[in-house]
């Protein structure tokens, strides 16, 4: 019998992350969207690090062992776990690598290195180099430092062996007294030869397109990596010196990018939140992953003037790092090795080319992006800033686009003499740099500023607009699952509510009102909030399932999440299972639950989808003995959303919504095709298809709006 009763948070991640590796693997999916899902691999995994295995870094650090929170594992075992696991993963990533570009030579596109050019592509290359690259290189001479530079964990870098033969003409005239450098690193010397080494690293340029396009010949087609077309003008870059011999092996390295708040009263949340972001790049090391064919004396000296250690994850690799950027493999105008892209749909009954907020006024409206347009959210905030009527805008930010139209919306508004009213959320992660831009550009304009609640993240998605009717004041409101972000719109599944419901605005607006008086906690007729109420409402709302299956009435629960890891929720979700309540769980990342084990949980199924869009749309479903309730939310429920961040959980009133969501979830939960099982193996296993058909649920949804759409017309 398991004995296990919860899975361990980091390592259900490392698991979600193996079912993107996954897709890059799958021979089915298009062979760019392929590179695409290596891409979003690499960027996760640097993110873990960044984030999650720095935390646990840090408690190692302070002799803490951890088992209390890591599922009775020791924090230093944890992290050799996290690092054995994600070693076999870089190898697997590297194996599909090969399986990709072995295919994609079948398609005419080869991938080379400085190998394998030929004399025309070397002659294109070296001035390719000299015009482009060339002048954008920072190369570092690392020996006769007197302090080792800080390597930034957003590149990649070059580390370089040279093997000195003696001192070249172009050095003796020039002031730069290598001599002197010699002496000093005279200790470093090849056993066999004696011959001076030194090394150096070359900063990969982030300003220039990693994937280098060559003239085609014929029908084929190729690219180079720009590493490679560093390694082939080797010799322009080290041209002074007289060398035997230079090698270049990539690396990389991961910091810790915990923020670490300023507590100077004199400064402003903005002034703080800026200076730990800049400090963010010099934190420190945990992770170290080079070229698995590297000299030991090169590593070693990276390793030692790096300060590594054996708490650091040192992972070897392939040539080639940061693999992030195959998320911007070129297309090469090759579509047919790219997914189709489905056009997001109108949405039934409402036009862009019509006023939005009287639509709103007679009935509530969903947005289901990417399926749907996300126009409509611009629409509703450019219409708010023209309309004479409108007196004040209220909303929450937390990731924004680049050159968002959201922002361009809300300053149009100040402009009109409305009053604008944003809570940023300065320390939405690796988004700190962006917000603070924007929040000193809508300060400029006019538009109050909230930096939040001390101590609490707002991650809640809401807006208010306030509009004079008559002697009244009316409101207007738009409560989502999703960013105010008109480019995640077009691959995140999220859904977005248009509602002139006044009692629920007036809740909404109490938010904002807790925004600005935080030591009081306001009571709220319809929404739920965190931190005051999500856990104790979600409580109650599983302890009437559990009511009701004991009274032998029809229960069931349907709840669709990014991430389930709070204790607490998890044993309540069991003490349902036990009590005979029907659970689905569609979960896409962090499962800390283990389903279908008699005596615990034989009454919960959990699945993944992981597919080309990334679901992320939070929706929890009650059944309530027939008459369903149905929520959407931005929160999660892990303890952070729970307890230690601001959310807003909205109930759904309209009837044609509510139907329309439960519909959402079961087109999800029919899934057969990218539907993974959640379990204790963390071995991702595919849903069984039996004898039913292909049911693969994002483009079957995509058709659910479809048909809707049609049946409108």
């Amino acid at each position: 019998m398991l004995q296990q009763r919860y899975i361990d948070r980091e390592k259900s991640w490392l698991a979600f992350n193996a079912r993107v590796l996954q897709e890059a693997g799958d021979v089915t999916v298009p062979l760019l969207d392929r590179m695409r899902f290596l891409g979003i691999f690499s960027n996760n995994l640097d993110e873990f690090f960044r984030v999650r295995f720095a935390a646990i870094r840090r408690l190692t650090l302070t002799g803490i062992s951890g088992e209390k929170y890591f599922n009775g594992i020791s924090s230093s075992q944890l992290l050799h776990d996290i690092t054995e696991i994600v070693i076999n993963q870089q190898a697997e990533s590297l194996e599909i690598l090969n399986d990709i570009e072995a295919r994609l030579e079948k398609e005419n596109i080869f991938t080379i290195d400085e190998n394998d050019v030929t004399p025309d592509q070397e002659l294109y290359l070296k001035d390719f180099f000299v015009q482009k690259v060339s002048p954008e290189l920072v190369t570092i001479i690392l020996n006769d430092l007197d302090h080792f530079p800080v390597l930034k964990d957003t590149s990649g870098y070059l580390a370089v062996k040279l093997v000195l033969n003696g001192l070249s003409d172009e050095i003796e005239k020039s002031s730069f007294n290598l001599r002197s450098l010699l002496k000093r690193s005279s200790k470093e010397k090849s056993p066999k030869n004696k011959k001076e080494i030194l090394y150096a690293v070359i900063e990969i340029p982030k300003t220039i397109n990693r994937f280098v396009v060559l003239p085609p010949e014929g029908e084929k087609q190729y690219v180079i990596m720009l590493d490679d077309v560093l390694r082939l003008n080797l010799d322009k870059i080290f041209d002074i010196f007289d060398y035997e011999s230079v090698d270049a092996h990539m690396i990389k390295i991961t910091r810790d990018a915990q923020l670490d708040i300023d507590s100077d009263l004199s400064k402003s949340m903005l002034e703080k939140i800026a200076s730990s972001v800049k400090d963010r790049r010099i934190g420190e090391p945990v992770r170290f992953i080079y070229d698995q064919n590297i000299d030991k004396d090169t590593l070693d000296f990276f390793l030692t003037n790096m300060k590594i250690d054996a708490t650091d994850s040192i992972i070897p690799g392939g040539k080639y790092h940061n693999r992030r950027d195959y998320m911007d493999f070129p297309n090469l105008g090759r579509f047919d090795l790219l997914y189709k892209t489905n056009t997001p749909l109108p949405l039934p009954g409402l036009s862009l080319d019509e006023n939005i907020m009287k639509k709103i006024a007679a009935k509530d409206y969903l947005v289901s992006a990417p399926y749907q347009s996300y126009s409509y959210v611009i629409k509703f905030l450019r219409e708010a800033a023209l309309d004479p009527a409108v007196t004040s805008i209220k909303i929450t930010l937390y990731r924004l686009a680049k050159n968002s139209r959201i922002i361009s919306s809300l300053i149009n508004a100040a402009k009109n003499g409305k009053k604008v009213t944003v809570q940023i959320e300065l320390q939405a992660r690796f988004d700190e740099a962006s917000n603070i831009f924007y929040s000193e550009q809508m300060q400029m304009e006019g538009i109050e500023l909230i930096f939040g609640v001390k101590g609490l993240k707002v991650h809640s998605k809401i807006c208010v607009i306030e509009r004079q009717e008559g002697n009244k004041i009316h409101r207007y409101g738009i409560i989502s699952t999703g960013n105010f972000n008109e480019s995640t719109a077009k691959v995140y599944t999220d859904v977005t509510l248009f509602t002139a419901h006044q009692k629920i605005l007036k809740d909404v607006s109490k938010v904002f009102e807790f925004f600005e008086i935080n030591y009081r906690i306001y009571n709220y007729q319809h929404i739920i909030t965190s931190p005051h109420f999500t856990r104790n409402k979600f409580n109650k709302l599983i302890n009437r399932e559990i009511s009701h299956a004991k009274e032998g009435r029809t229960t069931y629960m349907k709840l669709k999440m990014n991430s389930l890891s709070d204790i607490e929720m998890i044993d309540k979700l069991y003490e349902a299972s036990n009590a005979g309540v029907n659970i689905q769980l569609e979960v896409r990342g962090i499962c800390s639950l283990i389903p279908g084990i008699p005596g615990m949980s034989e009454n919960i199924e959990a699945i993944s989808i992981v597919d080309n869009y990334l679901e992320h749309s939070r929706i929890y479903i009650f059944g309530n003995a027939g008459d369903p309730e149905v929520y959407i939310s931005s929160a999660d429920m892990m303890t952070r959303n729970l307890d230690g961040r601001v959310e807003v959980t909205c109930p759904i009133y309209d009837e044609d919504i509510k139907r329309e969501l439960i519909d959402n979830f079961d087109l999800g939960w029919q899934g057969n095709v990218k539907a993974r099982l959640h379990s204790h193996l963390l071995d991702n296993k595919y849903r069984q298809r039996g004898n039913k058909p292909i049911f693969r649920a994002q483009l079957e949804t995509y058709n659910y709006y479809k048909n809707m759409l049609n049946g409108e017309e």
